[in-house]
């Protein structure tokens, strides 16, 4: 066999032969991503594994077959396609989440419910232009901020359109820091901006304890599609409120929590190929998220300034626009953004209030989706 003969039997064996035009889009998709990610530092913990997957997938699997059945990629994104991944996020949020603030200020809870009308006018805009309702429902998700349930309802639902949606919901749930402020700001004055808010009480043991039980069983009953979901995400909580079980807890919030997350970000990156993801329907996609987004931190925002209208102890609409399942980052810009007009306010135990319902809310609205539509 020739020198030349060689190197070409070589070559043939390379990527290169099959690589497309679109490969290369989706390399410089990923590259944007790991510089938002690393430059930026805007969710790292996300991002980049989102953005190595779209480069390990976007390898022509001619070569690598690194997508195909026994491939690397195939057994991780199992958990992905079969609804593992999402519950298991929950759980560990859960176990993180502090959930004492909502209880100890529950009218807080109104404006998580509040901040879901995104989803609801961006399902109705969605199939105005052409998704099926299936479709649409799944990229209404987006705008609970929510990327764990967009992914879960996605993939039950609209699962040609995993990839799209997934990155839309992490990309700008990244943004929230550039997002948030500036309808927040745009929908208040000065003033409200600047409104204390008295202390929230001192929750009991026996509440911290009884609310997780309660949402289940309610949850189960009313709503069982959304268990999966919900009874993760109260387990996890029920963990930490039980005081007893140290070693559950920082598994699920630490070991199961991160080892997940790194697995489900690796798997939606690798969900986006390019003969997949670079379609007309994507930009719509990215368009309606922005959208979803906007809408539902503008309806907690406003609908906080309408019950300030009969609340006699007024509330700051910052902490509407954490209406938004974000945990905890939309709340911490809340936080920010009172600081800026007053140094001494501290509104960050009040935000996390809607911003705790905005996650049982963005869940609840999945199930009943996943009720009517699978």
């Amino acid at each position: 066999m020739s020198v030349l003969s060689t190197l070409e039997n070589f070559f043939n064996q390379t990527a290169f032969p099959h690589l497309t035009i679109g490969n290369v889009i989706m390399f410089a998709v990923a590259i944007s991503l790991l510089y938002v990610a690393i430059v930026k530092h805007s969710e790292p913990l996300l991002l980049i594994p989102i953005a190595f997957g779209i480069i390990l997938a976007n390898i022509p699997p001619e070569a690598s077959g690194i997508l195909n059945e026994g491939g690397f990629l195939y057994y991780i994104k199992k958990g992905l396609d079969l609804g593992i991944y999402p519950p298991l996020i929950f759980l560990g949020i859960g176990a993180l989440t502090d959930f004492s603030f909502m209880l100890s200020y529950p009218i807080t809870i109104f404006l998580g419910a509040a901040a879901q009308m995104g989803i609801f006018f961006t399902l109705f805009v969605a199939k105005m232009i052409g998704f099926s309702l299936k479709q649409a429902a799944s990229i209404a998700i987006i705008g609970g901020a929510d990327g764990p349930t967009a992914i879960y309802i996605t993939n039950t639902l609209s699962p040609e359109l995993i990839a799209p949606i997934a990155i839309s919901a992490y990309s700008y749930i990244a943004l929230i820091p550039i997002l948030q402020p500036v309808v927040s700001k745009m929908l208040t004055s000065r003033e409200e901006r600047k409104i204390r808010m008295k202390p929230p009480r001192k929750v009991s043991r026996f509440e911290r304890l009884s609310f997780p039980l309660i949402i289940t069983i309610a949850t189960a009953l009313l709503i069982p599609k959304s268990l999966p979901l919900v009874g993760s995400l109260m387990l996890g909580n029920l963990l930490r409120e039980a005081g007893v079980v140290k070693r559950l807890v920082e598994a699920a919030s630490r070991y199961i929590l991160d080892t997940v997350t790194i697995l489900l970000m690796l798997s939606v990156g690798a969900s986006a190929r390019a003969d997949v993801f670079l379609q007309p329907q994507s930009l719509k996609i990215f368009f309606l998220g922005a959208t979803a987004f906007i809408v539902s931190m503008s309806s907690g925002i406003l609908f906080a300034k309408l019950m300030n209208l009969l609340l006699k102890d007024k509330i700051n609409p910052l902490i509407g626009a954490a209406g938004v399942s974000a945990v905890p980052d939309s709340a911490r810009v809340a936080q920010k953004l009172a600081q800026e007009e007053d140094p001494s306010n501290h509104i960050l135990m009040h935000a996390m209030g809607p911003n705790v319902a905005g996650v049982i809310g963005s869940a609840t609205v999945a199930g009943v989706f996943l009720m009517f539509l699978s």
